[in-house]
């Protein structure tokens, strides 16, 4: 089945190249960007500001291509691509949880964002605990890996 996904906005940060960013939002914890909302959605934000964190889903612009078997960041092996958060992918759509500073029309001052500046964005939930947080119980090959995350930068891998 094929379908059509069309941009709401776009997300505005201070990352222009691919290479050197963060690879999980958890090392851009005090990385602040803007989501610029096309003015047709704007009333679709009505309310948001009671939440102190919101879901972001957003097209990898950049990404062309795809392996079903990558060396992620994290590790020095190949993985299968949906053990991954590797952003080339068959739908490449990426997720991530942010901060949301505060509302001024359009306009939603983010923090916690690692996407490179001018990702489209598909659509904005609100997080909410009770719904989202799940027990975790494993966490496959990710095992004692995750906390390198906040400082591993990004390199030229999935260029």
């Amino acid at each position: 089945m094929k379908f059509t996904i069309s941009s709401i906005g776009t997300i505005e940060t201070p990352f222009n190249d691919l290479k050197g960013m963060p690879i999980q939002p958890s090392g851009a914890a005090e990385v602040q960007g803007t989501i610029v909302l096309e003015k047709e959605y704007e009333q679709g934000l009505s309310d948001l500001e009671g939440f102190s964190h919101i879901i972001l889903l957003y097209f990898f612009h950049q990404s062309k291509g795809y392996n079903l078997m990558v060396k992620p960041f994290l590790d020095d092996q190949k993985r299968g691509l949906f053990s991954t958060r590797a952003p080339k992918r068959p739908n490449p759509i990426g997720l991530s949880i942010v901060r949301l500073i505060k509302r001024e029309g359009n306009r939603l001052t983010i923090e916690g964002i690692d996407v490179l500046n001018g990702t489209p964005l598909i659509d904005i939930k609100p997080y909410v605990p009770g719904f989202d947080t799940k027990e975790m119980t494993t966490i496959g090959w990710l095992e004692n890996k995750q906390e390198n995350a906040t400082a591993l930068k990004s390199d030229d891998r999935f260029v």
